[in-house]
């Protein structure tokens, strides 16, 4: 069989090939467009199957260099230590912390569904990991960051069964959001009518609230990507002290350095981040490490866990939705504008932000708007509940290995 094997320049290359690919394949089939499904895990994918295909008629090999999957992969976590603002927290009010602290009990609950059922099981408790927050709340981009780290400690099939979780978790996640508030609003008898959010019109960060259109400046673009490198360069020393003690993945110390920084910006005139710049940093570094983790797939390692998988991805689903319906929707209030939050949660709780607002909009359509939903699910999706899911996720490695 043929072995072709790629430097870093030709993985990274292959990896734009394919994201490029899934950028048009998600252009023309809605199916992809429905369910938020990104471009670099539909070409990506696509060519995993390949490869799967080649390798198994025994014609051609691939062999990747990760060295930039690792780079971009600590650039993508250290961007998103930028976004725990603990002024914008507050500011965000009640509701915001409250949906913050629903979605933290979502991750604890997913990842001992996952350790539990999956030892249960006969699985590796590390490998049954990868079916809980890892691919549900954490989506794509935690899975290809998380999984390599595990299958660093000797346990195989790690990065595929969090990718098929992740995508499952998608999928599942779009569907069932509809569902579960008709049900909440039927069985709970609750009045379509929503509550006044004094904190919508706040403009408190550039990135979420402002209505200006910025034009993109290149030193402030140069500067973000400073403070990133910065940020990484610091916080590998912190990983490496942290790592004396507890077992913690690399882009941990990073997260944490950025994240400090943040928080002083927040509060001193000395200097300003470029949170725009920032954000779009992470975007690019998030699609190239996924990319490239999509495409070293090794599909074969599914088939023998593919029966367990089954079972861990209903059990999520299950307790997904047991956890939505009796806690998020109580602690959010019992209300209609709890019904939409808790249809948004079952979205962003199994794949990603993009999904939840999609479900929100769905339900909001067919009954009434809820301002407040709209405010606190953004802010809790796409700034908060990662820092914190990697770093419980984090905690759950370095306590099973």
């Amino acid at each position: 069989m043929l072995e072709i094997k790629m430097n870093m320049v030709q993985t990274i290359g292959l990896a734009v090939l394919a994201l490029v690919v899934g950028s048009l394949l998600k252009k023309n089939v809605k199916f992809f467009e429905t369910y938020h499904i990104p471009s670099p895990v539909i070409g990506g994918f696509l060519f995993a199957l390949i490869h799967l295909l080649l390798r198994t008629a025994g014609l051609v090999s691939f062999n990747f260099d990760s060295t930039l999957q690792t780079f971009f992969m600590t650039m993508f976590f250290t961007s998103i230590g930028f976004n725990a603002s603990w002024k914008l927290l507050k500011v965000g009010g009640r509701k915001v912390v409250l949906f913050l602290i629903a979605a933290i009990g979502l991750v604890v609950a997913q990842n001992f569904t996952a350790v539990g059922l999956g030892t249960l099981l006969g699985l590796d408790p590390l490998l049954a990991l990868m079916t809980g927050s890892t691919p549900m709340t954490g989506g794509h981009g935690t899975s290809a960051a998380v999984a390599p780290q595990v299958e660093a400690l000797g346990i195989q099939g790690a990065s595929t069964i969090a990718i098929a979780a992740a995508t499952f978790g998608l999928i599942a996640g779009s569907s069932l959001g509809g569902p579960l508030a008709k049900s909440l609003i039927k069985r709970k008898n609750i009045k379509v009518e929503t509550e006044d959010s004094k904190n919508t019109t706040d403009e408190n960060d550039e990135l979420l609230f402002g209505k200006e259109v910025k034009t993109l400046d290149g030193e402030n673009f140069t500067k973000a990507f400073f403070i990133i490198l910065f940020a990484m360069f610091v916080g590998t020393y912190l990983s490496d002290f942290i790592n004396q003690f507890l077992k913690f993945p690399a882009y941990i110390g990073p997260m944490l350095v950025a994240a400090i920084v943040r928080n002083i910006a927040d509060n001193t005139n000395r200097f300003s981040l470029h949170y725009e710049e920032i954000r779009i940093i992470e975007d690019v570094s998030l699609n190239l490490f996924l990319g490239m983790a999509m495409i070293t797939l090794k599909v074969w390692e599914l088939a023998g866990v593919a029966g367990s998988l089954v079972i861990l991805l209903l059990a999520q689903t299950v307790v997904a939705w047991l956890y939505i319906y009796f806690v998020t929707f109580r602690i959010m209030g019992s209300n209609y504008d709890a019904v939409v939050m808790s249809a948004g949660h079952m979205g962003f709780g199994m794949g990603a932000t993009p999904n939840g607002m999609a479900n929100m909009k769905s339900v909001c359509e067919k009954y009434t708007y809820s301002r407040v939903a709209f405010f606190v699910l953004p802010i809790v999706g796409a700034l908060f509940i990662d820092f914190f899911n990697i770093t419980i996720i984090s905690s759950f490695l370095s306590w099973l290995s």
